[in-house]
């Protein structure tokens, strides 16, 4: 895993950089490894835990209440547009690039990345059944669903892990019962050794047999979420953390315009996200056309 995570980035980023765009070997690993990892950045590991600056201490309440206030405070929208900064590291490699995202909730998520100049590398176009990739580099395309994601980085995410974890919200659809709730480093922590999707949302398999070790940490002030650690009950499968700060107000709600994904791998992976020009509530659209030149990865 870490050997083709490095050749991915190598090939797709340094190399394109430095020798002026010329054309690379591809593989639809090559290029998508790079933004799922992104997206999900789908490990996790070791983290600091966000504190805010309180002058008393904060009250000890149960997972229901603290579950009851996380929901009346998560972000809400009907659509989502913004621009972001990515700062990606893998061991001593780091890259950097910028990128757009337009999400319709709980339907859609369209991504493009790129360098300066306007310059576009990469297109993304997610669905709660498809995922679609664009290369612009090396012309390739990719049509598929989540069986290659999840195969390829070990683990089964879906369509609402990835809107929660970009927005900074908790999981849709997933159980509240098996939490225990406790304080640490000046905040609110949630954890549970067995966490699965609600009965009547089970699409498939795969959902049935999601299980979630997770930690989330809340803010005393507006109950959002600061931090997220999570891993599946599985054998092969990574630890994800997520860090959530710089809230901002945005239509009245506090937003995190900073967010980090660390991903524990035997080569640390970190990523960090700036977002700039968020818009909500907007007529949108999602431009998605496979060039007649472009050829399938394989």
């Amino acid at each position: 895993m870490c050997n083709l995570q490095e050749n991915c980035l190598t090939a797709l980023w340094t190399r394109h950089i430095l020798e002026g765009g010329k054309k690379m070997n591809f593989t639809r690993q090559n290029g998508f490894l790079l933004i799922i990892a992104i997206l999900i950045v789908a490990g996790f590991s070791s983290c600091k835990s966000n504190r805010s600056l309180i002058k008393a201490p904060i009250k000890e309440e149960g997972p229901e209440y603290l579950f009851e206030r996380l929901k009346e405070n998560e972000f809400r929208f009907n659509t989502f547009s913004a621009k972001f900064n990515v700062e990606y590291s893998m061991g001593k490699k780091m890259f950097e690039f910028k990128g757009q995202v337009r999400i319709v909730k709980d339907s859609l998520i369209w991504l493009t990345f790129g360098q300066d100049l306007g310059f576009e590398m990469a297109r993304l176009l997610i669905t709660r059944d498809s995922v679609k990739y664009l290369d612009r580099i090396n012309k390739k395309y990719f049509i598929g669903d989540y069986k290659f994601v999840n195969e390829f980085l070990k683990t089964s995410i879906d369509f609402g892990i990835l809107q929660s974890i970009i927005l900074g919200n908790d999981f849709e659809y997933y159980e509240n019962a098996k939490f225990k709730a406790s304080i640490d480093g000046g905040g609110y922590r949630l954890t549970t050794a067995g966490r699965r999707k609600l009965k009547k949302y089970v699409r498939n398999n795969a959902d049935d047999e999601r299980i979630f070790l997770q930690s989330i940490w809340l803010s005393p002030d507006n109950f959002k979420i600061t931090q997220i650690r999570i891993k599946e009950l599985t054998q092969n499968s990574k630890k994800l953390t997520a860090k959530y700060s710089g809230f901002e107000e945005i239509q009245g709600q506090p937003f995190p315009f900073k967010l980090e994904y660390e991903v524990e791998t035997d080569t640390p992976i970190t990523v960090g996200v700036k977002y700039s020009k968020i818009v909500l509530n907007q007529s949108l659209k999602f431009p998605f056309k496979i060039p007649s030149k472009y050829n399938p990865a394989e």
